[in-house]
């Protein structure tokens, strides 16, 4: 009684230091555990997801159960972006700092035809019209290009240093903090019932270690992204498998090469290198969680079941009710449970999170 007394008080304590005061705080999302059913506090009591979820857990943690699970199977994979974390402001964090790193930061010279491509994606991106493939391409291949000859961690700090803008299109709402706080509730309660939780995004990995390392309980060696290319300074025409370093005359810096998007089929491929499992749980939003949630559902062999987010929220987010109603017909064709944003989020960033589309436009 006196822990379930702890967490309700706990529960309290952090909804009311947030809930009407902008967002929460990276301190306080890191505070928020859910350990039963009962600690759940920023789902509407009606929530089927909640309630699925719940009797998941319930089952695959007791022994007596058929739907058992033992604790070394227990492996759940989280997309990043628009499944636990922002992605509508106006676009993903990674990419979205690209075009700071190109147009607004002084202390950087990109090459005029970066610059130029910055400049001609800007206005798509901010009102939201879409990028061509090629555009989404050339995209993804400038997003280590900008960094390149940073060592890991100047990166990373260029990394927190950017999560303390605001967001784009909501107010009160710094980067760093965007999360969806109900699904960090459901990360908390899987982290807390011994599911192993695994990120598996197309977000750079050396991004995503830094964004959620000190927020989220999950480990960092089961944060895994596209990964970054590195060189060494002294590598010269060498190949990494045959050069030596020379810890007192050369670093390791950001090589700027294409990356290898970890994304659609690629990401069972993280799932078979990186966990050796496969997952029981699966939560994605878009059509590149597509490899990960079907993989999971493939021939399981234990019980299985797969979330996708709608983001059709258009009061307390950007959400777009055209795509939400396309992506629910299609994931429940495919048999994927679906989560809506509006129906079942009882917040998402915090009461005072507001949207503001001025800034979207440019």
């Amino acid at each position: 009684m006196k822990k379930v007394l702890t967490g309700v008080l706990a529960g309290l304590m952090a909804f009311s230091t947030f809930g009407g005061v902008q967002a929460a705080t990276r301190e306080e999302i890191s505070a928020i555990k859910v350990e039963t059913a009962t600690d759940f506090r920023y789902w509407n009591d009606n929530s089927p997801t909640k309630a699925k979820l719940i009797k998941f857990v319930e089952d695959a943690v007791n022994p007596n159960s058929p739907n058992y699970i033992p604790p070394e199977d227990r492996i759940a994979t989280f997309d990043m972006d628009g499944t636990f974390y922002c992605e509508t402001a106006p676009y993903y964090f990674q990419e979205v700092m690209f075009l700071h790193r190109a147009l607004e930061d002084n202390s950087y010279q990109p090459t005029k035809k970066m610059r130029n491509f910055a400049k001609k994606i800007q206005p798509k991106i901010l009102n939201k019209t879409g990028l061509t493939p090629a555009e989404t391409k050339k995209l993804i291949g400038y997003l280590t290009k900008a960094y390149e000859g940073m060592t890991p961690e100047e990166y990373r700090a260029y990394v927190r240093n950017f999560m303390n803008d605001n967001e784009t299109g909501l107010t009160n709402l710094k980067r760093g903090e965007a999360f969806y706080l109900p699904m960090v509730e459901i990360i908390s309660y899987l982290s807390n019932n011994d599911f192993a939780v695994y990120i598996d995004s197309a977000c750079g990995v050396d991004t995503l270690r830094e964004l959620v390392g000190d927020v989220l309980p999950i480990r960092y060696d089961r944060i895994i992204g596209t990964d970054f290319g590195y060189t060494s300074t002294k590598m010269g025409k060498d190949v990494a498998n045959n050069h030596f370093f020379d810890r007192r005359n050369e670093k390791i810096v950001i090589s700027g090469e294409y990356l290898n998007d970890n994304a659609k089929t690629v990401k069972i491929f993280s799932i078979l290198n990186q966990i050796g499992k496969k997952p029981v749980l699966a939560f994605g939003n878009s059509m590149g969680d597509n490899g990960m949630l079907e993989y999971t559902l493939q021939n399981n062999r234990y019980r299985s079941e797969v979330f996708y987010v709608l983001c059709d929220d258009t009061e307390r987010e950007l959400g777009n009710l055209d795509r939400a109603k396309k992506d629910k017909a299609f994931a429940q064709e495919r048999g994927w449970n679906t989560i809506s944003m509006r129906d079942e989020f009882k917040t998402i960033y915090g009461d005072n999170v507001r949207l503001d589309r001025r800034g979207l436009q440019k």
